[in-house]
């Protein structure tokens, strides 16, 4: 099984420590660069890569950044033990609730959005909602 690293770009790093130290409880495993951390206390490795230009060249294409809030087809669960406590916590380190789904039996769980314009999920106990969900297969 390969070993699987998240990256996320934002533009400030400093910023990007609060949502993620203090709004998640991750922690800094080790400063890469001055514009690159690396997390610890997931199941995989998350790295925050501080891009604050607006625009820069990789390879033959120049890409242009915006970090307003957007979709993107990737976007990280955490799976937390208080779901209450968890988002009280991402809410006072920057980050600003989407949208609330419960659902009695199955799970709760909050979309949230870094200030970066990332979205990530809390999810609270979802194994037994899981189970349900495929006990019919």
């Amino acid at each position: 099984m390969p070993e699987v690293h998240a990256y996320i770009e934002i533009d400030d790093l400093e910023r990007g420590i609060a949502v993620y130290v203090d709004g998640l409880g991750l922690s800094v495993a080790r400063r890469l660069t001055p514009r690159w951390v690396e997390l610890a206390g997931a199941q995989v490795p998350i790295h925050l890569l501080a891009r604050p230009e607006p625009q820069f060249k990789s390879g033959e294409h120049v890409l242009r950044k915006d970090f307003g809030r957007h979709w993107t087809p990737i976007h990280l669960d955490f799976v937390v033990d208080d779901l209450d406590v968890a988002v009280e916590r991402a809410v006072r380190a920057g980050a600003t609730i989407e949208r609330q789904v419960d659902h009695p039996g199955l799970w709760r769980l909050v979309a949230l959005a870094d200030p970066f314009g990332h979205g990530f999920d809390l999810i609270e106990d979802p194994e037994p909602g899981y189970a349900l969900l495929t006990a019919g297969s």
